[in-house]
């Protein structure tokens, strides 16, 4: 089944093209079917992008998922044009009486200023709040999964002595989540951060629960309230030439920044990236969607509460 997105979104050209069905909402309007109301808080600088590389995986299904793009009202994003948001983005003012299925918030290049910093905080913090009680599964990608913890649950993060880049293989150290289904023993997973989150503060909370790590102290996925909250501390929707690309950008900058790990063809930079890790990004959505959306979430989105 198709994602329902606006047919003139950037991002349905790049699908279309990769031959991914998608479906304009007026074409929807006319089926005799609920689709899943997926809505996706997009805090990254290159917007386009990602709103390419997470409906390509939500895609990826049997269910008919409906998008619904927001973007902060607090925050001026310097590098997505004001005309690409005001076409395509809601603000949260637009969607706070409405009932999600799902919520995606995604990550942000500020790993580096504290949480009461960012310019968002404030409206991040509504929107978090909103969601125990209007959404019904959220799924926090990196520096989310790092603000979703810090609100939620006071874990703090800490800083990293330098920028955690590349492809990294990970274990599941859980086999009874439906999240986890399908899953290799061992598997990888793109990262790109500067701080992380400490795993003896995590088991510290009895309502969180770790569902597969990497290294001595790297935690991938966390679990809370039976999947009504996913953390995920990695960019599982990273395409073949993101970690590149933001290599590059470091670069230029002037940065001192390691080269992604596990990444290029014999970590060469002048070689085209390895792909490793698209399987595990499909399985990961798919099962997101299946077993903590579409199985869970009551037919009427009214009936959606928040769950102690």
């Amino acid at each position: 089944m198709p994602i329902n997105i606006n047919s003139k979104l950037p991002a349905a050209k790049v699908l279309a093209q990769e031959g991914i069905f998608t479906m304009p909402f007026e074409r929807a309007e006319e089926q005799d079917i609920r689709p899943l109301r997926i809505a996706i808080l997009n805090i990254m600088p290159t917007k386009e992008q990602t709103e390419t590389q997470l409906m390509r995986l939500l895609a990826n299904s049997p269910l008919q998922v409906e998008i619904v793009l927001l973007h902060p009202a607090t925050h001026v994003s310097k590098n997505t044009p004001i005309e690409h948001l005001n076409t395509f983005y809601n603000t949260f003012d637009d969607v706070k009486n409405q009932k999600f299925d799902g919520l995606i918030i995604t990550g942000a290049p500020v790993e580096q200023i504290p949480f009461e910093q960012v310019t968002y905080w404030k409206e991040l913090e509504e929107i978090m709040d909103w969601s125990l009680q209007n959404v019904y599964s959220t799924l926090h990608i990196c520096w989310a999964a790092q603000a979703g913890l810090y609100y939620h649950y006071g874990i703090p993060k800490y800083p990293l002595e330098q920028k955690l880049s590349g492809i990294y293989l990970h274990k599941r150290t859980d086999d009874n989540s439906p999240l986890m289904r399908g899953f290799d023993d061992v598997f990888w997973a793109p990262h790109s951060r500067h701080s992380y989150i400490k795993k003896a503060d995590v088991e510290k909370k009895s309502q969180l629960h770790i569902l597969c790590e990497f290294g001595e102290e790297g935690l991938y996925m966390v679990s809370a309230k039976r999947g009504r909250q996913i953390f995920v501390t990695g960019h599982p929707e990273y395409d073949a030439n993101t970690l590149k690309t933001e290599y590059i950008r470091d670069l230029t900058k002037g940065m001192e920044v390691p080269m992604p790990v596990n990444y290029f063809t014999d970590n060469d930079p002048k070689k085209p990236p390895l792909v490793r890790w698209r399987g595990h990004a499909n399985l990961l959505f798919n099962n997101w969607l299946n077993y903590y959306v579409y199985q869970e979430t009551p037919y009427d989105l009214q009936a959606i509460k928040n769950e102690e």
